[in-house]
């Protein structure tokens, strides 16, 4: 055998080797998977996505997907004539609008059971609604109504839980009921965040379209690899977060504090950027753990 065949054949091998205490250490572990940005839009991206969670399944763990669709609900929403409005950053909802939003998400979470389906993996796809899955009150902006968007009462876990015992692969699209079941869109990433929670998930991590937190965001250099609790409530009492990074850092500190282990901000425009993260020495984006957690300079899972 020719030396350069030789060499990429040792080299996968070195890959598996590299991933198989992370394999170990998570087999039969929860990982809720926050899919969004332009990894929906590309059809490559989101092949390789839905392959790289097709493949954490295929090796043991136990994958949630929790979807957005915020720029498919814009396209559809322009698509009618409406234009879309935002209020401090937040889509306001009307009726005709939240009829739109559930079509298209259910759209889009029926294409994401397909595509896993090809890859011989069960996939139920369900939204927030469904057995009394995501519970809400009506959010306020500000003080400010931006209609029926829904901040997260309560999660009732059972059917995931029963979905993934039944070795199915759960595909959830952020819509909730409130106590008079009227029916609420909800931000994916508050979604994610609570469903991590309930289901007590090992892992959370945010598929997004940026590499992670940076220090300086005008400096590519100052990428923070890892962070813990302290180190990121330092960053925002500082004044270096910002803009949509400060909810989603707040989430992810606020899933640390309620048992997850580690949650992961990725950027879902580079390839196979979970298994990258999860199953290679290092990872990719950033990573946010407790304060008693090791870094990876010690180990990285």
């Amino acid at each position: 055998m020719e030396d350069k065949n030789m060499k990429e054949i040792m080299g996968k091998a070195e890959v598996l080797i590299e991933a198989l205490p992370y394999i170990q250490r998570f087999n039969r572990k929860i990982i809720v998977v926050k899919y969004g940005g332009s990894a929906m839009i590309d059809e490559d991206l989101k092949r390789q996505v839905i392959q790289d969670v097709t493949l954490l399944k295929l090796v043991g763990f136990k994958p949630i997907i929790v979807h957005g669709g915020g720029k498919e609900i814009s396209r559809w929403v322009e698509k009618t004539g409406m234009e879309p409005e935002f209020i401090n950053g937040l889509r306001k909802t009307d009726a005709p609008t939240m009829e739109i939003a559930e079509m298209v998400l259910n759209k889009v979470n029926k294409s994401l059971v397909q595509m896993v389906e090809q890859l011989g993996v069960n996939a139920i796809g369900i939204s927030g609604k469904d057995g009394g899955l995501l519970k809400v009150k009506k959010k306020y902006s500000d003080g400010q109504d931006i209609g029926f968007v829904g901040e997260i009462t309560q999660v009732n876990p059972k059917i995931l839980m029963d979905l993934l015992e039944k070795d199915f692969l759960p595909i959830i699209c952020p819509i909730g009921l409130d106590d008079e079941f009227n029916t609420y869109n909800i931000n994916a990433d508050d979604a994610a965040c609570a469903i991590a929670q309930a289901v007590k998930a090992e892992k959370l991590a945010f598929l997004t379209d940026i590499e992670g937190v940076y220090k300086d965001p005008t400096d590519k250099s100052t990428l923070i690899s890892e962070l813990t609790l302290s180190e990121a409530q330092g960053l925002i009492e500082e004044g270096y977060i910002g803009g949509g990074m400060l909810p989603k850092l707040n989430n992810c500190m606020e899933a640390i504090t309620q048992g997850v282990s580690r949650v992961h901000i990725l950027d879902g425009r580079i390839a196979h950027c979970l298994l990258l993260e999860i199953f290679t020495n290092r990872g990719i984006g950033t990573a946010i753990l407790d304060d008693k957690e090791k870094k990876f300079y010690d180990e990285k899972c």
